[in-house]
């Protein structure tokens, strides 16, 4: 099971819908998978689910479960003030310790509506992951201009739709 996760709290994100379009790969490559939406966490879980409280919300253990479950991942990555968003970077935290993603696998899409498509927050997070013992898919695809390169639920570059399907197809094989 791949667990695609929207790395956004932010409701009808371009994000969740990179994680369609990237679900549909997935089914096209015979792989299960599933999205996990950080815009349906808790709205308190910071306060309720972390440190003292860890475990105590029945609502974010359900996300933890999906994240034990998973061996690997997608992360969908928007760039907030040049990095990731801090929703994703909480959540990262809450997970269980030590790293519920040691020895898991991933791979790193980002995105934004400037040039670099997502490029410092894909690497802030993969600082992060490295640190968590987590083996990152070397090929990030970065989708800049979301409004000109990501159009109706596809994806409109010819360069970064062979990216993201060839980085599908690794992180199958990953």
């Amino acid at each position: 099971m791949i667990t695609i996760v929207v790395g956004t709290n932010r409701r009808r994100s371009k994000s969740k819908q990179v994680a369609e379009f990237y679900q549909k790969l997935l089914t096209n490559l015979n792989t299960t998978s599933q999205i996990l939406d950080l815009s349906d966490l808790p709205d308190d879980f910071i306060r309720t689910a972390l440190y003292e409280n860890n475990g105590k919300n029945e609502t974010f253990n359900n996300f933890r479960q999906m994240m034990h479950e998973s061996n690997k991942y997608v992360f969908i990555v928007p760039e907030y003030n040049n990095s990731y968003p801090g929703a994703l970077k909480v959540f990262i935290d809450g997970l269980s310790y030590p790293s519920e993603l040691l020895h898991k696998k991933a791979a790193l899409v980002g995105i934004s509506d400037g040039m670099q498509g997502g490029a410092l927050a894909l690497s802030h997070l993969n600082d992060v992951f490295n640190y968590l013992g987590m083996n990152v898919l070397a090929q990030r695809v970065k989708i800049p201009f979301m409004k000109k390169n990501f159009v109706e639920g596809s994806i409109q570059d010819n360069l970064i739709n062979r990216l993201i399907h060839e980085q599908a197809e690794l992180l199958v094989n990953f």
